[in-house]
């Protein structure tokens, strides 16, 4: 472990030189910082306090551990955190959204899984480091452990934390990803960008089930994107005619976030839409098997929710839809489903169709 002054000639050089193998491997911005996260453990801490995380027992079960880098990695002295734009070229979101019988998929899960298209690249530049310093210790992440990527991203100077809670930046909105490496070297940090959302609203007006309380604060129990993804159970009653026809998350708030105009499409290949999710219909989408759903959606986030609860969600969706005849022989088509999940919210969508 290496002491050195952080300014020295040396750890200057080597932070420019991370920069430059960083836009190599097809990040868009590169910053540095210390493990000081002092203020977002009493954000945290309070978030939790108020059961604002709902049933990701994860969040409350690591706890301060996100808020401490070092109790993560021994021996982390900085994290260096990069962005890489995703948003694909896709059918107009807003279009989508106003037809009730399309399915609506956010813009991050149309293409391959980020998790490992980051996680690859982050490898890669972490060899690169080790190669210049023998002394380099380090460990990758990409939302994949106990990490404040947001409040590590906002003080590596990557960008401000907006209202909703997202990383936004004037030149590229929000639409991209985060990655971190916790590494031993005394790097010179950079640093925070101060915030420019001013007296904005848009996203907090905009959020359909209004999960944004407050600004800078998330209710995770009231979120679409919770809903669709994280929850594991059934989606409560109140809840379900606001989601529309949002099957695997919510991005309203970016939608209508005006630094998004600013947002540039993403050049990665792995993030070009996949199977046409970008416009489908509600009732194809109900007809896949489970063999169909683990063959078309294999290397991409959705994956990772299972088909049940794939099926789920979409029930909810054809319960939203204008009333028509096709949509209502779908959901009885799986109305006798073998699991008590998928039946309940079929037999919730049929009413709303106004059968039952």
């Amino acid at each position: 472990m290496q002491n050195g002054n952080p300014q020295s000639e040396q750890y200057v050089e080597l932070a420019e030189n991370i920069r430059a193998w960083a836009r190599e491997l097809g990040f868009q911005a590169v910053g540095i910082t210390d493990t000081d996260l002092a203020d977002a453990e009493t954000d945290l801490l309070e978030w939790l306090a108020h059961g604002f995380h709902g049933d990701m027992d994860y969040m409350a079960k690591h706890g301060p551990k996100r808020s401490h880098p070092a109790e993560l990695v021994p021996g982390t002295l900085r994290v260096i955190s990069v962005r890489m734009n995703y948003l694909p070229a896709a059918r107009d979101s807003e279009k989508v959204l106003q037809q009730g019988e399309r399915a609506f998929i956010s813009r991050y899960a149309l293409g391959r899984d980020y998790h490992k298209v980051i996680r690859h690249r982050l490898a890669k530049l972490a060899e690169r480091i080790r190669a210049a310093v023998a002394e380099f210790d380090g460990r990758v992440f990409t939302d994949s452990a106990p990490v404040l990527e947001v409040a590590l991203a906002n003080q590596a100077g990557q960008g401000w934390r907006g209202k909703h809670t997202l990383l936004l930046t004037r030149e590229h909105g929000s639409w991209f990803f985060l990655g971190e490496i916790y590494v031993n070297l005394p790097l010179p940090v950079d640093k925070p960008q101060a915030e420019h959302c001013g007296s904005c609203q848009r996203c907090i007006t905009i959020c359909p089930t209004q999960a944004i309380i407050a600004p800078y604060q998330v209710d995770a129990r009231r979120c679409i994107s919770y809903l669709t993804i994280e929850l594991k159970g059934n989606i409560p009653v109140e809840l379900r005619p606001l989601i529309g026809n949002r099957i695997y998350g919510c991005d309203d708030c970016q939608l209508v976030c005006p630094w998004n105009s600013f947002a540039q499409t993403s050049v990665e290949p792995d993030f070009a839409v996949r199977h046409g999710l970008d416009d489908v219909g509600l009732v194809a989408l109900f007809a896949w098997d489970e063999a169909e759903f683990k063959s078309k959606l294999a290397g991409s986030p959705i994956h990772r929710i299972g088909y049940e609860q794939w099926l789920r969600n979409i029930a909810v969706a054809l319960g939203n839809a204008p009333k028509n005849a096709a949509i209502v022989a779908a959901l009885q088509a799986r109305s006798e489903h073998p699991s008590e999940r998928v039946r309940e919210h079929v037999k919730w969508a049929l009413v709303r169709q106004g059968i039952m």
